[in-house]
């Protein structure tokens, strides 16, 4: 099954659950507009997750899905309020999900935990995850070190649940490969940034829709905590430090609320302004509803192509 079908939404796309940006109007609209959206809770409390689902439930009557980041040392609460609302997915990362797995299960809850490796996607396999998101180091944000296409087709073969593909997915070309290559479906982040309704500053969607394929760069491989962002002064003095042998506290120090100034206040010099390697195929700020309805008819045309490739190839056999 495709994951539209699995999920009983419209699309087979899950909104990635971008910090500081998957608040529960973004998560709403996206629901509505017919992919699955999803609130990021961070580092949020128990009270103000669940002030975020409630908020999220009185805009749509969609199914939505919450983000548990595992490092928050509210996570056990927040599977609780999760619970107590019936939230139809609960997609995980920066850590195991392992712990909460089960109790999420006997919920009625989908677990969809987004993991880097084969390894991770056996693990949360065994311990009762019900599909995985894998993502590649395309993506922006917290990345690792694969690629989309090298590590989507491995752990389709490794694991029995279905997989979703996550990192580098702009167009109906990348949809196309993510599906030949196994995926029932796939999560979006970076071409969201540039819609009407993603509540980043206009500066942080001018810069997605002005980058080019090297405006990137990935920080923080030096002590363990890779992440994508947008190239500029921020990005060059972290940079410049790793080289020096900075330590992480130092490194985290100088990124202490970079993202907010890039989300909030649209500092393009100093804040972490988090895209993937696709923005450079991103050239207009477009509703929601246009961006979906956009990639899935450009799939539907590239492979009307494809199947006339293929009789061409086949002609010469």
């Amino acid at each position: 099954m495709l994951l539209h079908e699995i999920l009983n939404i419209k699309y087979p796309i899950i909104q990635g659950a971008m910090a500081h940006i998957a608040t529960a109007q973004f998560a709403a609209s996206v629901s509505n507009c017919g992919a699955l959206g999803i609130i990021g809770t961070g580092a949020m409390t128990a009270p103000m997750a669940e002030d975020a689902i409630i908020q999220c439930k009185t805009l749509t009557n969609k199914p939505f899905g919450v983000n548990l980041m595992l490092m928050n040392p509210n996570s056990a609460e927040i599977v609780d309020v999760i619970i107590k609302h019936q939230v139809a997915v609960v997609t995980t990362g920066a850590g195991n999900p392992g712990p909460y797995i089960q109790k999420l299960k006997q919920a009625n809850i989908k677990v969809i935990p987004i993991v880097p490796t084969v390894a991770l996607a056996k693990r949360v396999e065994s311990a009762g995850a019900d599909m995985v998101i894998i993502e590649g180091t395309e993506a922006g944000g917290h990345v690792g070190e694969l690629t989309t296409m090298t590590l989507l087709p491995q752990v389709v073969d490794a694991v029995n649940i279905p997989v979703i593909a996550a990192g580098g997915i702009g167009d109906g070309r990348g949809v196309n490969a993510v599906f030949s290559l196994g995926a029932c479906g796939f999560q979006l982040g970076t071409i969201l940034l540039a819609s009407d309704e993603c509540p980043v500053h206009e500066n942080y969607k001018q810069a997605v829709i002005k980058a080019k394929d090297s405006d990137t760069v990935v920080t923080g491989r030096s002590v363990s905590a890779p992440v994508r962002i947008m190239k500029n002064a921020m990005s060059q003095k972290y940079i410049q430090l790793e080289k020096q042998g900075a330590t992480r506290d130092e490194l985290e120090h100088l990124t202490l609320g970079s993202l907010s100034k890039a989300v909030h206040a649209g500092d393009v010099y100093n804040g972490s302004m988090m895209m993937g390697q696709i923005a450079g195929l991103v050239k207009e700020i477009k509703p929601l509803q246009q961006i979906f309805d956009d990639l899935m008819n450009d799939s539907i045309q590239q492979l009307e192509g494809l199947k006339a490739l293929h009789q061409r190839l086949h002609s010469h056999v």
